[in-house]
């Protein structure tokens, strides 16, 4: 089909929970499933006009997910209308994908999993595996019926920290994972590198956290994750955090983190890693938080 350069295939590269990701082979087989609803998420909230995988609809991180008032995000009504008018029904199999190695489509995983949504995949690779094999786009919008499925309240206990709880986080002597550039870890940009800045006031990161940038966790060249024993090694030898102890990860708004958390539970199997949406654009500004500087 390509000269795309070949991948271990995921049962074989030591993932916690493998059944997670699917890759692009499984989704070409299940174009026409109806039991399957792909839904693209992008940084870039144009790019699915421009061709997306047949039979996807949209995702959009800013629209559809969070709330257009409160820093938050949408309540359990808004969801399921929105998922309902994706044609999602309970038993439907939602997978993921998007741009930037799944930034965005691991942003909205997460956000899913806070209402308790259970039957997700990402697929492995995102766009650019897809574009890389050499397979299909369209542009045309699919029309579908509307889905039955239930969504129930939000819980935000158990992989969702807030800036309390990262205060007493930091105040217990526990770690955490800057998932930023080294150059915003270092307090040196308030923004990555040809992005706008979001307001932070100091630059610097959280006292105790460890600076691995999120983008790590993939191979450049096949834009598909590492295995697990190169990702225990970034996270557990070069860093020595424990896969047992509570983590918290966050980045400057909570998207970069949520890939970083998707990798440490969904792959690695670590169970006490919670997301700081947050993030920089709320401690940076925050009135007597403790910030640290090389």
């Amino acid at each position: 089909m390509s000269d795309a350069p070949s991948v271990t295939p995921i049962a074989e590269r030591g993932y916690a929970h493998p059944d997670l990701l699917v890759d692009c082979e499984w989704v070409a087989a299940h174009l026409e499933d109806p039991s399957v609803r792909l839904l693209e998420s992008d940084e870039d909230v144009l790019l699915y006009r421009t061709g997306h995988i047949p039979g996807a609809l949209k995702l959009d991180w800013v629209e559809d997910l969070n709330d257009a008032v409160m820093r938050d995000y949408v309540d359990t009504a808004r969801l399921e209308a929105l998922l309902r008018e994706r044609g999602i029904d309970d038993d439907t199999t939602i997978v993921l994908y998007g741009d930037k190695n799944n930034w965005w489509a691991c942003y909205a995983f997460w956000v899913l999993r806070l209402f308790g949504l259970a039957n997700l995949r990402i697929l492995d690779g995102g766009r650019a595996r897809w574009i890389q094999e050499g397979r299909p786009l369209e542009t045309a919008t699919p029309t579908v019926a509307a889905g039955r499925i239930t969504v129930g309240p939000r819980d935000d206990v158990a992989i969702r920290a807030f800036k309390d709880d990262v205060m007493a986080h930091v105040a217990s002597g526990r770690r955490l994972v800057d998932v930023r550039s080294p150059e915003e870890y270092r307090g040196e940009r308030l923004h990555m590198p040809d992005y706008p800045n979001e307001g932070a006031l100091r630059g610097g990161h959280i006292p105790g956290a460890a600076n691995v940038p999120w983008a790590r966790a993939v191979d450049p060249d096949t834009h598909v994750f590492r295995p697990a024993d190169e990702l225990r090694a970034i996270y557990a030898d070069e860093q020595g955090l424990d896969p047992t102890a509570p983590l918290v990860v966050y980045c400057r708004i909570g998207e970069r983190s949520s890939h970083t958390w998707f990798v440490l539970t969904a792959l690695l199997g670590w169970t006490q890693v919670r997301n700081y949406d947050g993030s920089w654009t709320e401690w940076g500004n925050a009135v007597r938080t403790p910030i640290e500087r090389p």
